[in-house]
């Protein structure tokens, strides 16, 4: 059965609007464009992960999904966050599949030996394996295996509520930290942990 990852995507030129004040629109659309493919190019990197699958409602994005390889899902009107995963993961277990890594397209410093180490973690499921951003508040990567083990639940506190899921369901809980993985993009003093020159047009 197949792995899959879901990446969901705000629309390029409205997400990271907490940088505002020090990145002008095309700028911050630049920066979401590149995180977006670097994302994406990075996932293509781990043979394990079979099947990527793009949730967003800006079809701009979703067809830099589809030149990248990746599945798309495209949302219609603004479902939030946790419900668009949830149909994601329904679109993804009409096939066999026997996880799902969900993986917010905003953390810099990604690279193919992160998502391994969310992987290293998958012997004996049922598990869920969580990633917490630098102040164990929010969750930058879940893994769930098998998919629909608990419900997702990110948004601020979410690291802790979804480890309490997985005790409350009585599944082994790992967690996952490494700094490349904790740094997620959302305040101006995060820019400071980047080497990046995004430059609008």
């Amino acid at each position: 059965m197949a792995l899959w990852a879901i990446v969901p995507v705000k629309p390029l030129r409205r997400g990271k609007s907490r940088l505002s004040d020090v990145l002008s629109t095309d700028e911050r659309a630049d920066l979401n464009q590149y995180l977006l493919e670097h994302t994406l190019q990075t996932l293509n990197d781990v043979p394990e992960i079979e099947n990527v699958l793009v949730v967003s409602r800006d079809p701009a994005a979703l067809s830099i999904a589809r030149d990248l390889g990746s599945r798309t899902v495209q949302e219609n009107g603004r479902p939030g966050l946790n419900l668009a995963l949830s149909r994601a993961t329904q679109v993804a277990k009409t096939y066999e599949t026997r996880g799902i890594l969900v993986l917010p397209a905003d953390l810099p410093k990604l690279s193919a030996v992160d998502i391994h180490a969310m992987l290293d973690h998958m012997h004996d499921p049922p598990v869920v394996v969580v990633a917490p951003d630098r102040e164990r508040q929010g969750t930058n990567a879940l893994l769930v295996c098998p998919a629909g083990l608990i419900e997702y639940d990110f948004g601020p506190q979410s690291f802790e509520r979804h480890c309490q899921q997985a005790r409350e369901q009585g599944v082994r809980l790992e967690i996952c930290e490494l700094p490349s993985l904790a740094l997620d993009l959302d305040e101006p003093g995060d820019l400071e942990f980047m080497d990046l020159d995004i430059k609008a047009d």
